[in-house]
């Protein structure tokens, strides 16, 4: 429940309109929400329903302008040990210091609920903006959901900011930080396909993850442009990391040889592929090319060096970070995207015929 300005704003509720609802004095409500004081649990109760009803969220951000603290943004991720999701990180981190904003980094391990519970305590301390990084599942639920707490977020004068994420539908309160992630995926399986491979093996990503389904999109729209039909057989999924690509490719070679060239769906899937490949007495590029997504510093640094999609992670972070904390008050739907490209390296080569 928020209250409308007469300009047709959000005008959010104070301590006082919460006192006032539960009968109580702003003392008692700050005592309750504060939780350092006794206060009997009937006025516990009242006062929690009236917080409640009213949608209320304490100042924070009133205590830091007071010195009481620093304007925080809150950066959320899946893994903070992925290289990918680190440079990103540094991006906000070193932009928001320059803003002069504490950057809290949270990471979910993957739990969309735990994603959700972030959101929600960021929004209770008045972060000035969550940024949500990564791809999401493809669930309704969970799509209603983050419309809902982009709508709190901006009633509490905060933003949500999706960064590699796609948006949320036109006119939800969000800023969406993109790069093209299918057309880099188009770009490098084109590569192969004119270097003459016809059976590529698509390695790693969960089958609902977005970030995933673009790269496929990509991979099946560079097939249809070259007059190919991939073979669904040639598609094991799996996740992004460095085991899955080991696992998944040595399933693959116990099938026998039957693709010329692998498409891995990050650095990390194709750095387990090429282990795999080299443990199985294979050549790369010689007997099988390789190609990931990302353009991490160490894929450079692999045996052969790793032909790749660059995608602007660290730019990524400080654009995010950047247009979170000096948009236009009370914007609704931001949407900016950045490009890739593909980096040529050792790991492709035409196949033997």
């Amino acid at each position: 429940m928020t209250r409308r300005s007469a300009v047709g704003q959000p005008q959010r509720y104070t301590i006082r309109d919460v006192a006032a609802r539960a009968g109580v004095s702003a003392s008692t409500v700050s005592r309750v929400l504060g939780g350092a004081y006794p206060v009997s649990a009937q006025t516990r109760s009242r006062v929690l329903r009236a917080v409640d009803a009213l949608d209320y969220v304490a100042d924070a951000r009133a205590k830091a302008v007071a010195g009481a603290g620093t304007p925080t943004l809150a950066f959320v991720l899946d893994d903070i040990t992925g290289p990918s999701f680190a440079h990103m990180a540094h991006g906000v981190e070193r932009e928001a210091a320059r803003l002069g904003h504490l950057c809290l980094v949270c990471s979910t391990d993957g739990d969309p609920e735990q994603q959700l519970a972030f959101v929600e305590m960021m929004r209770a301390q008045r972060a000035a903006a969550v940024i949500l990084v990564g791809g999401t599942p493809v669930r309704a639920e969970f799509h209603d959901r983050m419309v809902r707490m982009a709508e709190s977020l901006n009633s509490a004068g905060s933003r949500l900011v999706l960064c590699g994420r796609p948006p949320l539908g036109r006119g939800t309160p969000v800023t969406v930080i993109e790069y093209d992630n299918e057309g880099g995926a188009h770009t490098l399986c084109a590569h192969l396909l004119a270097q003459g491979h016809r059976r590529i093996l698509f390695l790693g990503g969960a089958p609902d993850n977005t970030t995933l389904q673009g790269r496929e999109r990509g991979y099946a729209a560079a097939h249809r442009a070259f007059g190919v039909q991939p073979d669904p057989a040639l598609r094991l999924p799996g996740d992004f990391t460095r085991d899955c690509g080991h696992r998944l490719m040595r399933r693959a070679l116990s099938r026998g040889p039957e693709f010329t060239a692998v498409f891995a769906a990050t650095d990390m899937v194709a750095a387990g592929a090429l282990t795999a490949l080299h443990e199985a007495g294979l050549s790369v590029p010689g007997d099988v090319s390789i190609a990931g997504y990302d353009d991490i510093p160490f894929a450079r640094d692999l045996h052969p060096a790793l032909t790749t999609v660059h995608v602007p992670y660290e730019e990524l972070g400080r654009l995010a970070a950047r247009t979170a904390l000096t948009r236009t008050p009370n914007a609704r739907d931001e949407h900016l995207l950045l490009g890739t490209h593909v980096v040529l390296r050792d790991s492709v080569a035409a196949p033997r015929t």
